[in-house]
C-alpha cells in the first residue's frame, strides 16, 4: 500500500508541476511579448530623437549658409566701394594735374562730387589730410634719407615733417572739396 500511495502521489506531482509549467511558459509568453513592445518603443523614441536632430542640423547648416551668403555679399560690396573709391580719386587727381583738356575737367570733378554723396551716409575712413600726411611723411623720409647721404637719419627727419606737412596741405584741401571738412 505504501507504494501504491508512493505512486500516486508522484503522479500527482508530475501532472501539478507540468500544468505550473504551462502556466509559468503563458505568463512567461505574455512578458516577452510585452518586453517586445517596450524594446519597440524604446527604438521609436531613439529613431525620433535622431530625426529631431537632422532637422537640428539642418537648421544650424542653413543658417550658417546664410550668415557666410551675407558675409560673401558685404565684402564684394566694400569691394565694389573701394573701387569706385578708388576710381573717383584717379578722376579727381587726374583733373587736378591738368593735362587733361577742360571737358575732361567737368565731367571728372561732376562725377567726383556725385560719387561722394552716396559714400556720405557710409562708413568714412580716413580723411584725405589723414591720408596726405601719412604718405608725405612716409615719402618725405624716404626722399630725405637718400637724399642727405652724410647723415641720412637727419634727413629723413627733415624729409618726413616737410613731406607730412604738404600731404596734410593736399589732403585737406581735398576734404574740403568733397565736403567732408567745412572752411
Amino acid at each position: 500500500m505504501k507504494k501504491l500511495f508512493l505512486t500516486g502521489f508522484a503522479a500527482t506531482l508530475i501532472l501539478t508541476s507540468c500544468n505550473k509549467d504551462e502556466k509559468i511558459q503563458a505568463a512567461s509568453l505574455e512578458q516577452q511579448k510585452l518586453d517586445y513592445q517596450a524594446r519597440q518603443i524604446d527604438i521609436e523614441k531613439q529613431k525620433l530623437a535622431i530625426e529631431k536632430e537632422k532637422i537640428n542640423f539642418e537648421r544650424q547648416k542653413d543658417s550658417l549658409n546664410k550668415v557666410t551668403e551675407e558675409k560673401e555679399a558685404e565684402r564684394k560690396a566694400e569691394a565694389n566701394r573701394v573701387a569706385r573709391k578708388s576710381s573717383t580719386k584717379r578722376s579727381s587727381s587726374s583733373s587736378s594735374s591738368g593735362s587733361s583738356s577742360n571737358n575732361n575737367n567737368v565731367a571728372s570733378n561732376s562725377g567726383a562730387s556725385s560719387s561722394t554723396g552716396t559714400t556720405a551716409n557710409k562708413k568714412k575712413g580716413w580723411s584725405g589730410a589723414a591720408k596726405g600726411t601719412v604718405i608725405g611723411t612716409v615719402g618725405g623720409a624716404a626722399a630725405g634719407a637718400i637724399i642727405s647721404k652724410k647723415n641720412p637719419g637727419l634727413g629723413a627727419v627733415i624729409g618726413g615733417v616737410a613731406g607730412g606737412a604738404t600731404g596734410y596741405t593736399i589732403g585737406r584741401a581735398e576734404d574740403r572739396k568733397s565736403g567732408r571738412v567745412q572752411k
